[in-house]
């Protein structure tokens, strides 16, 4: 029987640590993060290599790693979440470009600080991989190399249906691109390590401490107030639930399935040797990394948004969604037919209204933040805590020039306006996939209609 939520499948197999001690009154801070997420422990570990003495406080409303951070598909990869045009239309080409580089650097940076702190995360360097299996797919990646190619710094290669073949073999797969800058990790462990690093340096993480409110010099708990001059919200999916932020960020929710363990004949027969990620070019994608220990995690779009931005608390998701992605499984791989799936469960990412992250510091109040990944935040997240980390301590690096730094999205319509518009569109997504798949190069009117109006 699939087990489904218990948070995810990563935090069952590592199992959960001890839980640290709650917030009980009132303390002073230099800093204090709110959320003890991929970003929070980032900050507060480039804060502590930085300024050592810096008192630096997180809270964390259930245990760290509870939300993304310890749900994700294990992709470490050099996505820049939005696309590179935002960037040539506000900032220019070139610090377009720098962004793509900081971004291919932050993938070597993961793995030379989990190295260098002892973290074992499974990380395993392969490289990314985004499969065309119809028509109007192949079309669009032939497309997408020939934009990526005119792009220094990409690395991105086109392969056919012959050189795919030799990597992986995918049922019905027309093509693929492939780029270097890419890991595979066990997202947990990742973040238990982050957690115990940072706290090795002196940083004290306080669990079970929801906040209710950010404000200027103090973040407001039913715990206990932390007094400090810097705050930084590190919530992503989380967001909505801070007062005042209801709509700054929508939480989207995306699921995941992970078989049992395969045999060594699967791997052979599909060739899927080494720990390159998987994406395809449909308009509802999914994502899946071959584990360490040779499962299948894969994932993708279940129910996309929750009336009233709501979140989930334990991870469980809807047995249909189960069924969408097992049978996608199994369509990709029919060799994984017989193979049981051993867990279910669903996360939420943060989406910004212009689908574009942000970092930003306010040095006269002493406010920050970083987010809106849009489900790329295992690398970005590191990124956005040096980056912090520079911006809270003044410093005069090329991280503070990039130009995602100060960037800000427009909040969300009020609902029920954001629980249409986002069913719609991604009822609309599906839509353009299935007729897609009937054959045809173009891609569908649809798709090309509700890109519009998601802004993207």
């Amino acid at each position: 029987m699939t087990r489904n939520g218990d948070v995810s499948f990563w935090w069952a197999q590592l199992g959960r640590p001890a839980p640290r001690a709650a917030l009980s009154g009132d303390v002073d801070a230099d800093v204090c993060i709110v959320g003890a997420g991929y970003t929070g422990l980032w900050t507060a570990y480039y804060l502590t290599r930085l300024q050592p003495d810096l008192r630096i406080v997180v809270l964390e409303q259930r245990f760290a790693g509870f939300g993304a951070s310890g749900r994700n598909g294990g992709w470490l990869v050099n996505s820049v979440t939005g696309g590179r045009g935002q960037y040539v239309r506000t900032h220019g080409r070139e610090a377009a470009i720098r962004q793509q580089v900081a971004m291919n650097e932050t993938i070597d940076e993961v793995i030379a600080v989990a190295a260098a702190e002892g973290i074992d995360a499974d990380v395993r360097k392969g490289g990314e991989l985004v499969v065309a299996r119809n028509a109007a797919q192949w079309a669009r990646t032939r497309a997408e190399a020939r934009s990526e190619q005119s792009w220094p710094h990409t690395d991105v290669e086109l392969w056919d249906a012959a050189a795919l073949g030799e990597r992986l073999r995918i049922a019905g797969a027309l093509g693929a691109t492939w780029q270097p800058h890419g890991a595979a990790i066990h997202p947990a462990k990742l973040a238990v390590g982050l957690a115990e690093t940072v706290e090795r340096r002196g940083v004290t993480i306080f669990e079970d401490t929801r906040v209710t409110a950010i404000e200027q010099g103090r973040a407001l708990t039913p715990r206990g107030t932390v007094r400090t001059e810097v705050v930084i919200r590190a919530t992503e999916g989380f967001t909505a639930d801070l007062a005042g932020e209801h709509r700054t960020l929508l939480p989207m929710n995306s699921s995941m399935i992970v078989t049992d363990p395969l045999p060594a004949s699967f791997w052979q027969e599909v060739g899927w040797a080494d720990a390159a990620t998987l994406g395809d070019a449909a308009h509802v994608y999914m994502y899946a990394q071959r584990t360490a220990d040779d499962r299948i995690a894969f994932g993708g779009r279940g129910v996309p948004y929750r009336y009233g931005s709501r979140v989930d608390t334990d991870g469980r998701t809807q047995e249909r969604t189960i069924r969408s992605l097992t049978a996608l499984l199994r369509d990709f791989f029919p060799a994984a037919s017989d193979v049981p799936i051993a867990h279910a469960w669903a996360g939420v990412l943060g989406v910004p209204r212009d689908w574009s992250p942000s970092v930003v510091f306010d040095p006269a109040t002493g406010l920050g933040s970083a987010g809106g990944y849009v489900g790329t935040g295992v690398a970005t997240a590191n990124l956005a805590g040096r980056t912090l980390a520079d911006l809270v301590l003044r410093r005069d690096s090329d991280l503070v020039t990039l130009p995602w730094v100060g960037h800000r999205a427009r909040r969300w319509e009020i609902e029920p306006l954001r629980w249409i518009a986002t069913h719609g569109l991604y009822g609309a997504y599906g839509v353009a996939d299935r007729i897609e798949a009937r054959g045809g190069e173009r891609t569908s009117w649809i798709a090309h209609a509700a890109n519009v109006v998601a802004g993207r």
